[in-house]
């Protein structure tokens, strides 16, 4: 993104990405690892266009600094799928690099299985990235709507994310958020990988990144779902490509029973389930696709079809995938799409239509509507911080964590970073997350007039106790919609 952050601090070296897309950036080799080239020109330019000059529809998705909404280019009528980012708090939570990254990545990839990027643009506010529009939607949402997919219907979409994830690891590239939720249909129906954010350029890779543009250096920093996340990573062990993998074969066992396999009533107890490898195969799953998810999810990463010395012929050539023609994938005919009831049209039109006023950071205009936004992505956030065994000590037996986010406690005189830990019990405090000290415990009811919460922002919220205590908080991962709704939820249990 060109002068994303301009005069925010964060710029430097961004600012200077497309001033001129017709010039090649000479760029200094400084680092060694991941190719950095010393000339570089985007394919997708920077336009200058304005948030005006589309006719803005339906709320693709909502993440912790961006949302995609279907658009509508007013001049010729060309549709994308617009993903708008808030710069300041790209700035404020040091996402640049991360947003660089997907940008120049998304930029080089070129594959029918991963979504394009046509342009960028930007105004004082946001970040703007056209995308190609997957009209068919998630994969996600035709689970829900079959209840489960048959088994040629997983084969199939199951051979084209494969097909998608040995072009990226191909490349030197970790995706690191394998889901239903990412993976796009087409109008015909075929699968297009989608949400690079999270992408890791391994050392080898052919991708070129530009200097400052790139993710963790360690490759071991907790990114994905819950849900999804391979056992290494929980064990802070560097990224691979066997972390796709496994999430592959997360989703495939999703795709067959509805259900993710490690599914249970808390990031805790999913994070448990996964290090113990407690995996419970439905009784209708073939033998073949039984053996194949048994296989994508061990323990051990280089043992993952895909990821050994046999690479992706191993995977290819798994009994379950018999009868895939994959030379040409793309050419066979998709499962048939099972549409979005007349009814849930009608209502997605009237709460998810965008309008301007909700681009850029509108000193919180758009917070009436971040409720209902927040709250029907609850479930598909994620933390690891709810599995880190320094938290235990205070629980009591048996108790499990609801939620948990690393804010920050709003004082007079200064600000401190607390862990606020809410529990099954329910019980909910903030620690010390250097000294491991209990720092308060805020006494539960399930009375709202003695316990209650009131939200200021998406990332601002007070916690009022009686008699008349009031306790401010700031969660950077803009969660305090959630909060609310999960206390309150639990009051009302």
């Amino acid at each position: 993104m060109a002068e994303m952050v301009e005069g925010e601090g964060e710029g430097e070296g961004i600012g200077e990405m497309e001033k001129d897309v017709d010039s090649k950036l000479r760029i200094q080799n400084n680092n060694v690892g991941v190719p950095r080239s010393k000339s570089f020109a985007f394919r997708a330019p920077q336009e200058q266009f304005t948030i005006k000059d589309f006719e803005l529809g339906k709320i693709y998705g909502v993440g912790s600094y961006s949302k995609v909404v279907r658009a509508k280019k007013k001049d010729t009528g060309n549709i994308y799928a617009l993903k708008i980012m808030d710069k300041k708090f790209i700035t404020k939570e040091n996402k640049t690099s991360y947003v660089k990254l997907e940008r120049i990545v998304l930029d080089q990839l070129d594959h029918p299985g991963i979504v394009r990027l046509f342009f960028t643009f930007q105004d004082s506010f946001s970040l703007y990235m056209a995308l190609e529009s997957c009209e068919g939607g998630e994969l996600f949402d035709q689970i829900t709507r079959k209840g489960r997919l048959s088994e040629n219907e997983a084969r199939f979409y199951a051979a084209e994310v494969v097909d998608a994830l040995e072009y990226i690891h191909g490349v030197g590239l970790i995706h690191r958020d394998i889901k239903p939720e990412n993976l796009l249909l087409t109008t015909e129906g075929h699968i297009k990988i989608a949400d690079f954010g999270s992408v890791k350029p391994m050392q080898d890779s052919k991708i070129t990144v530009l200097p400052n543009a790139s993710s963790d250096d360690k490759a071991c920093t907790f990114v994905g779902t819950a849900a999804y996340v391979p056992p290494e990573v929980l064990n802070s062990s560097p990224a691979t490509f066997g972390n796709d993998l496994w999430a592959l074969g997360c989703t495939l066992y999703q795709m067959l029973s509805g259900t993710s396999p490690f599914k249970d009533a808390s990031e805790w107890l999913i994070f448990q389930r996964i290090i113990a490898r407690d995996i419970r195969f439905p009784d209708y799953f073939s033998a073949e696709a039984k053996d194949l998810i048994d296989k994508l999810l061990d323990m051990n990463p280089s043992k993952r079809p895909g990821a050994g010395p046999d690479g992706y012929t191993a995977l290819k050539m798994h009994p379950f995938f018999e009868g895939i023609d994959w030379k040409n994938l793309r050419g066979q005919t998709p499962p048939k799409l099972a549409l979005q009831s007349s009814v849930a049209e009608a209502n997605n039109g009237q709460v998810s239509k965008w309008n301007h006023s909700h681009v850029g950071d509108n000193d919180g205009s758009d917070n009436a509507t971040s409720s209902s936004e927040a709250t029907s992505h609850v479930t598909r956030l994620a933390s690891i911080d709810s599995f880190d065994s320094r938290w235990q000590q205070f629980l009591d037996p048996g108790e499990s964590v609801i939620m948990i986010s690393m804010v920050k406690k709003i004082q007079k005189l200064s600000n401190k970073k607390v862990q606020l830990i809410l529990t099954d019990k329910p019980k909910l405090i903030y620690v010390d997350p250097t000294k491991l000290m209990l720092k308060g415990n805020i006494i539960w009811s399930d009375n709202p007039n003695e316990l209650s919460i009131q939200v200021l922002s998406s990332s601002h919220f007070k916690i009022c106790t009686q008699p008349k205590k009031v306790m401010s908080f700031e969660d950077p991962k803009q969660r305090a919609w959630q909060w609310k709704k999960i206390i309150e939820g639990l009051q009302n249990r």
